[in-house]
């Protein structure tokens, strides 16, 4: 295979002097309007930018973006860890085997029942399955059942609609037979892209293979996954080095399959129960510059889903909503049976992978959202219709995707309202619906249909979309 990271290039090109007057970097965001994405070497000026006013331009851009393609939504998940063994030795990672601080524990197939009680009684309809990467004697039937589980689950107010998986990666055989659960997407980071820092950092284990994680998409691509999802851990390495080569990530894989990744995550490393090392990151990222990274990004890839977890705190949260993120967990817990067990508000990061920045429970993420103007969205439309892989990049790219999003959103956070909601997040939730049922879809013929769908959730029907 071809290298994928060509490290002697992302160097030279970090430490080579870049034209970055305010004529270039506005010429660049001229282009980025276009909605058609930006070139590596128009996104290495823009990582060069220090000037607060071109900065203010950057970000301007990436809020454009952002409320063009994307608007005023944003997709809700919850993580579902069901558990936290692992052969690896990871040295950021409460997870690690040598990690005698952690109690281990793989859910039993009713345990992880009683935690997808727990989320739909919350009102989620979409969970991210993560597990340690080693799994219990059943092996990856382990990962099967689970799976299994988490759909059978039905209450009187839903069910999970939608499972993505964050897994060890697999064998081209390994992922065929994933892919034959019915899951979303699959999600791997590569955690950092700089082979050196990743051998240093992952001393034992089958995560310690670095090539073998780094071609894990190839393989699922192969094994005929439509969606699969990307992401760097920002403070192991250079964030700039890491961006440059996320995307170089991203032009092998459109080369290859012409096909990019569905998302790519970008969390920032936490403080972790037995690492030293995530107390005190390599290369720290600060706010400014993470925000940074959210402009870019979403500047460079503009249809692509950029999800941000609970690991920052509410006010970082409400400040990457506008400049590019679309996705985002709420209520989280991160670790086998936190669910069940854990209790909202506190920030010990006992028996959890990494400590949480926003531990706020999933109602008040949501009053805090319409608070400020986002609708939640539960939709899981797209994949259910089979609107994946390049069928939603050919409608994503010319924007017809957005007829389906709002009002897919819509209606699905006229759900959550009246199964889930106090009288006060009901009141303001619907003013919020019909703010944007009025400015928002610009088709009188959508409007309306939007508003009989809505008189349908009101009567009682669930799970509708278009």
């Amino acid at each position: 295979m071809d290298k994928i990271i060509d490290d002697k290039k992302i160097f030279e090109e970090i430490e080579k002097e870049i034209d970055i007057s305010p004529g270039k970097i506005s010429g660049i965001l001229a282009r980025a309007r276009e909605l058609k994405g930006i070139g590596y070497n128009d996104v290495l000026t823009l990582l060069k930018v220090t000037d607060r006013e071109l900065l203010e331009q950057i970000y301007k851009t990436a809020v454009m973006i952002k409320k063009e393609i994307y608007g005023n939504r944003l997709v809700l998940f919850a993580p579902l860890y069901i558990s936290n063994l692992c052969n690896n030795e990871c040295l950021y990672c409460a997870f690690r085997k040598a990690n005698a601080h952690l109690t281990r524990k793989a859910l039993n197939q009713d345990e992880i029942r009683e935690e997808v009680e727990i989320l739909l009684s919350q009102g989620h309809k979409r969970v991210l399955l993560v597990a340690g990467e080693s799994y219990t004697q059943e092996g990856l039937s382990y990962i099967f059942k689970s799976i299994e589980t988490i759909y059978s689950v039905k209450s009187d107010r839903g069910n999970i609609r939608r499972i993505n998986v964050n897994i060890a990666p697999l064998s081209v055989e390994e992922f065929r037979e994933l892919n034959k659960c019915n899951i979303g997407t699959y999600q791997l980071f590569q955690e950092t892209y700089h082979e050196e820092t990743y051998k240093k950092l992952h001393i034992r284990g089958p995560k310690a293979n670095y090539r073998y994680r780094l071609e894990a998409m190839d393989r699922a691509f192969e094994a005929g996954f439509n969606d699969v999802g990307i992401g760097v851990l920002f403070g192991l390495y250079d964030w700039r080095y890491e961006i440059l080569a996320l995307l170089s990530h991203i032009k092998h894989l459109e080369a290859k399959f012409g096909l990019g990744p569905h998302t790519i995550s970008i969390p920032r490393i936490e403080p972790a129960l037995g690492s030293e090392l995530s107390y005190h990151p390599p290369y720290a990222v600060s706010d400014e510059d993470f925000k940074k990274i959210i402009a870019v990004l979403r500047i460079a890839v503009p249809y692509t889903g950029i999800i941000l977890s609970t690991r920052e705190n509410s006010a970082m949260r409400r400040d990457a909503f506008e400049l590019g993120i679309s996705q985002i967990s709420a209520g989280s817990r991160t670790n086998p049976g936190g669910y069940k067990h854990g209790e909202y508000g506190a920030k010990d990061t006992e028996e959890e992978q990494f400590a949480l920045g926003d531990t706020r429970p999933m109602a008040e993420v949501i009053r805090d959202m319409v608070k400020h103007g986002y609708i939640p969205s539960f939709c899981t439309a797209c994949y259910r219709l089979g609107r994946v892989g390049k069928d939603f990049m050919d409608l994503a790219k010319p924007g017809l995707i957005k007829l389906h999003c709002l009002p897919n959103a819509i209606v699905t956070f006229a759900e959550y309202l009246y199964d889930f909601a106090d009288p006060s997040l009901k009141e303001d939730g619907f003013n919020l619906i019909n703010n944007m049922i009025e400015k928002d879809i610009e088709q009188e013929g959508t409007r309306a249909k939007v508003r009989n769908m809505l008189e349908t959730i009101k009567k009682g029907q669930r799970d509708i979309y278009v």
